[in-house]
């Protein structure tokens, strides 16, 4: 799987002019699933996430993780962080994860998320979502983990 986060002070998404989630202070998942992912790498992906030090701590050192400071996470999916730029000028993404795959292994991160930290929002599967975000730092952190 393929995430970035992003270290944020606000964000929020909306489909259709509604908004589907918002978080304060927090992270700001954008993950994709690839094809040979599984649920036990999105359970390993979210387990990372929520204890990756990435907030200052007193002394003002990246020492504290989401979970230490009680921040919100905004989970959306993003197959596009699959593109392989590699030939031409049009990104091909036949990396990512299909439709099913990617809905079932999104769900799962969401399940996951919420069973471990209190507060977890999300976009909309498939749907044309804006995002709106205010990057702290900025921070923005790229993770691939795969089987």
């Amino acid at each position: 799987m393929i995430a970035l986060l992003q270290r944020v002070t606000s964000a929020r998404v909306e489909v259709a002019g509604r908004i589907t989630g918002a978080i304060g202070p927090g992270l700001l998942m954008l993950v994709c699933a690839e094809p040979a992912d599984s649920e036990a790498i999105a359970d390993k992906l979210v387990a990372k996430v929520l204890k990756l030090r990435i907030f200052s701590d007193e002394a003002g050192k990246m020492n504290r993780s989401v979970a230490d400071i009680g921040g919100g996470l905004m989970v959306v999916s993003q197959f596009t962080l699959a593109a392989d730029t590699a030939g031409g000028n049009r990104p091909s993404f036949s990396a990512a994860a299909g439709p099913e795959l990617g809905r079932r292994l999104y769900e799962r991160v969401l399940a996951t998320a919420r069973a471990l930290h209190p507060q977890v929002e999300c976009g909309e599967f498939g749907a044309d979502m804006q995002v709106h975000l205010v990057n702290d730092g900025p921070v923005t952190i790229p993770i691939t983990l795969r089987a």
